[in-house]
């Protein structure tokens, strides 16, 4: 049953939801909520990043080290065409995009140290912890001349 927005529903909400967004359907539909949702653990030897990437194939998706900051990136392109028995277009649907998450792991942190599996719309990163090293001081004197 439509209900007025009035009661929290939108009157076109089931109407459109056919029309829009032809990949996905209204519970998986891309948004900034529920896109590349991240889970991160950290264990006795780093970080285990978890993260949501469903829909997308191991070869849609990028991990770069770059100036200390993990970037994961994930693009899609896809196109479902649906013909009748006489070969006319029903329907046509495309959908292209492109996400993005960026972590810092450090200045010190290099590519091989960094391990990531994808597994059932899952890319699983492990990160291990790097000892910071502690800035030593150094003390620059000024000469005094007499």
């Amino acid at each position: 049953m439509m209900m007025p927005s009035i009661f929290g529903e939108n009157l076109f909400d089931d109407f459109f939801d056919d029309f829009s967004w032809p990949v996905f359907n209204v519970s998986t539909r891309p948004t900034a909520s529920n896109l590349m949702k991240t889970d991160v653990k950290e264990t006795e030897k780093g970080y285990e990043l978890d993260i949501d990437l469903p829909g997308y194939k191991k070869e849609d998706v990028q991990a770069e080290l770059k100036d200390g900051y993990l970037v994961i990136t994930a693009k899609a392109d896809t196109n479902k065409d649906q013909k009748d028995k006489d070969g006319k277009y029903i329907r046509r649907e495309r959908y292209s995009g492109t996400c993005s998450r960026s972590f810092y792991v450090g200045e010190a942190m290099e590519q091989s140290d960094i391990k990531a599996k994808f597994d059932n719309g899952i890319l699983k990163i492990e990160v291990p912890k790097k000892d910071a090293k502690p800035a030593v001081e150094e003390k620059k004197y000024i000469t005094i001349e007499g």
